[in-house]
């Protein structure tokens, strides 16, 4: 496996916030208690995107977090990620893997199809993600996905990535469902006390 596959943990995901020092400033003191930071804006233009993941890239290597960016394999080669991650049509993951190289990180959406996410790791995806779970504030409409998805893609031998209206309360039947990393956007960035938060969605995994 590679050895910048954690095997459990938070998995942080950047919201669409314009304000490229204020994004930096409300992600750094997160780092030290995340697995991954991802990077994801839908909100702000092509120059705009690279400047923020370009810092935060840098921001993540001097906290040693492995740093994904979302949807963008040129970008994420441009900026030096650690990886990127795909929704399904967001591009081929045996093309990303070409372009950023064998020992990248590459996640795959595979929302609630365990087919899905046995294509995208006989492509080369490093972790498989499912979801949405729960009611989520960043994707409206999204397919739900059921815990017992979780412990049917034990086989396949990838970490596995639970996404979708997460909270501490519902994350630790997820974890215990066989879920290795939670992604959480608003849960942290959006709540009042950020670094409390992070706190309680770390204790969703046994010590």
């Amino acid at each position: 496996m590679n050895p910048r596959l954690p095997r459990r943990g938070l998995y942080l995901i950047t919201p669409d916030e314009a304000d490229t020092q204020r994004l930096l400033a409300r992600t750094a003191p997160l780092l030290p208690g995340v697995a991954w930071l991802q990077y994801r804006n839908k909100a702000v233009d092509a120059d705009t995107r690279q400047a923020q993941a370009g810092a935060l890239a840098q921001l993540c290597r001097e906290h040693g977090v492995p740093f994904i960016v979302n949807d963008d394999p040129r970008l994420a080669q441009v900026v030096e990620a650690d990886g990127v991650h795909l929704g399904e049509d967001d591009g081929d993951i045996a093309a990303a893997r070409e372009l950023l190289g064998a020992d990248a990180i590459i996640g795959a959406s595979c929302y609630d199809d365990l087919a899905l996410a046995q294509r995208a790791v006989a492509a080369g995806a490093s972790y498989v993600a499912f979801g949405a779970f729960f009611p989520s504030t960043s994707k409206q409409n999204t397919r739900q996905a059921q815990p017992a998805l979780l412990s049917a893609a034990a086989t396949l031998g990838v970490p596995r990535v639970a996404i979708g209206g997460i909270t501490p309360d519902n994350g630790t039947a997820l974890v215990a469902a066989g879920a290795d990393l939670l992604a959480v956007i608003s849960g942290i960035y959006a709540a009042p006390a950020p670094l409390a938060a992070l706190r309680a969605y770390r204790a969703c995994f046994p010590a």
